[in-house]
């Protein structure tokens, strides 16, 4: 691991993540089935975000955009609900995630550790109030836009599994997964 990698390691850590690891993007094992379920409405942003499908493009096109990296920053958060039913519980814990990867990708971004990076968050973009694709523009801050692991098709359960973290953390829990895919910087 680099020097730079366990930094970001340590930074997680201190920030409260439950687990983490460095992954081989060679490793990630994409699925059509999880682009579906996000065809079908699940988290109701379908179409109404860019960084949602459709606005997203294609899922062949997102692969092949994944797979020019070699490394990934694998990290999950686990908030306590008060039952399964806590949908202000589980938002929460959302935004609470969200608000850790946006800190890990300025750390990130003021240290020019790698050469380029594509974050992936759990649900979609929640960086504007009121995303530009319900306005038909285009995405106002396209340098800070983060669209979702499953927009892109990836089966983030297998790729916890296959790195010794636990997908289920327990009755009235919800986790939340981000993922960064990186290539480092070349000295």
């Amino acid at each position: 691991m680099s020097s730079d990698t366990h930094q970001l390691m340590s930074l997680l850590k201190s920030m409260g993540v439950n687990q983490s690891a460095i992954i081989a993007v060679e490793d990630v094992k994409f699925d059509e089935d999880f682009r579906k379920q996000c065809e079908q409405n699940s988290c109701g942003s379908y179409n109404k975000n860019w960084m949602c499908p459709p606005g997203v493009g294609p899922i062949n096109e997102l692969k092949e955009k994944a797979l020019k990296f070699k490394q990934g920053l694998l990290f999950q958060t686990v908030y306590a609900l008060e039952d399964s039913f806590d949908y202000e519980g589980m938002q929460e814990g959302i935004k609470n995630h969200t608000e850790i990867l946006r800190k890990v990708l300025d750390y990130i971004k003021s240290g020019r550790f790698f050469d380029e990076f594509l974050p992936l968050n759990v649900g979609p973009c929640t960086y504007c109030g009121r995303c530009a694709f319900l306005d038909s523009q285009e995405c106002r801050f396209p340098e800070e836009a983060v669209s979702s692991v499953e927009a892109y098709g990836i089966d983030v359960m297998a790729l916890e599994k296959s790195y010794g973290m636990s997908y289920n953390n327990g009755k009235n829990t919800i986790s939340c997964v981000s993922l960064i895919l990186f290539n480092l910087k070349l000295s």
